[in-house]
């Protein structure tokens, strides 16, 4: 039997269910865990060397698909979302898409009563109970990124635009009020707060985590008006055989099953995993047990927005995040800080 290594994010959702999947079907296949910080911006090229399998987000793939194997032959069934979209690239798929997530809305209803619809909502609230923005780390741009969209931009230019300052200008009134050591808490560690203490009652952006419902509702993201685009960027995980593997009937298996229905509606879920099959969203068995997270947020993950897969995204991605930390935090005017978005943008690969 060959064996494996793998490599995952450290949470319960991305580690429980591969290593139990591993162990109970036999398979040589270890997992190794790093941060969601790790997951997020450390450079695949340098994970491929190691490993064989790698969970991965799909803006990576610019960088990465040279070290990747296709897999288009692995998939089969009905995923929620842009999910399968956005691990297809230059007429293959380079990952199957294990986990499905987007940003929603997280509201503990105790403390802000109902859950805002509107982005004029989710200001009018924050004027009576403490709201956050989730900002840390690459999330400052994604939240900026999802409001333009609910706002009727998909910013694909990156160009200074009337919606950018208006989006600008929403998350800086939002964090001139919100409850300040929530802006530099990670999705897992604003969760977390949220369970834990009363300190934060609404985030209208961040990442859906099963795990944290019903605790805490999760509906989907804000929209300029009634019936208009929920705003949101589509994250997920994806499973990627890398260039080093010696691939097997075995691991060719493994990996198929991790997506059929019987991993996705059951297993999945039973071991702390968010599944990306569509039979799953819609199960009236899965939502029961999570306050229905699935059916709440899937017209946000239906129609949620993808990113760009160039090279040096990643580099850019994280730089522009701190011009929109400095733009909110009134260190940098949002004039400038469009600009240099612009200018990190021209400098990333765009061939």
């Amino acid at each position: 039997m060959p064996r494996y290594r793998g490599l995952t994010w450290d949470h319960p959702r991305g580690r429980d269910a591969l290593v139990e999947a591993s162990r109970q079907r036999g398979i040589d296949l270890t997992w190794d865990v790093h941060p969601l910080s790790g997951f997020e911006s450390t450079p695949i090229e340098q994970l491929a060397e190691e490993y064989d399998v790698i969970v991965l987000d799909h803006p990576h793939l610019g960088d990465a698909i040279r070290h990747l194997q296709p897999v288009d032959e692995l998939l089969y069934g009905e995923f929620v979302g842009p999910s399968v979209a956005s691990y297809r690239m230059n007429g293959h798929l380079w990952a199957l898409p294990l986990d499905a997530a987007t940003q929603v809305a997280a509201t503990r209803v105790d403390l802000a009563g109902e859950t805002p619809q509107l982005w004029s909502e989710v200001i009018a609230l924050s004027y009576r109970a403490p709201v956050t923005l989730s900002l840390a780390g690459p999330h400052a741009l994604l939240t900026y990124l999802s409001i333009c969209v609910a706002l009727g931009e998909e910013p694909e230019s990156f160009r200074p635009s009337a919606t950018g300052r208006r989006a600008l200008d929403v998350m800086s009134d939002l964090t001139s009020r919100a409850p300040r050591h929530s802006l530099s808490l990670d999705p897992i560690g604003l969760l977390d707060d949220m369970v834990s203490d009363d300190t934060v009652a609404h985030c209208p952006l961040v990442y859906g985590y099963v795990n944290y419902a019903p605790a805490v509702t999760f509906t989907d993201a804000p929209s300029e008006w009634l019936g208009s685009r929920p705003g949101s960027t589509i994250g997920g995980t994806g499973l990627a055989i890398t260039q080093r593997c010696e691939t097997s009937p075995e691991l060719f298996d493994h990996l198929q099953w991790l997506l059929s229905a019987t991993a996705q509606d059951s297993f999945i879920p039973e071991h702390e995993g968010q599944p990306a099959r569509l039979s799953a969203w819609t199960s009236e068995q899965v939502n029961q047990r999570v306050g229905n997270f699935y059916r709440r947020t899937l017209p946000t993950i239906t129609s949620a927005w993808v990113r760009p897969r160039r090279a040096g995204y990643i580099g850019f991605q994280t730089a522009a995040s701190e011009v929109v930390r400095e733009v909110v935090d009134g260190a940098v005017s949002t004039s400038a800080g469009l600009d240099r978005i612009a200018t990190l943008w021209k400098g990333i690969d765009h061939e």
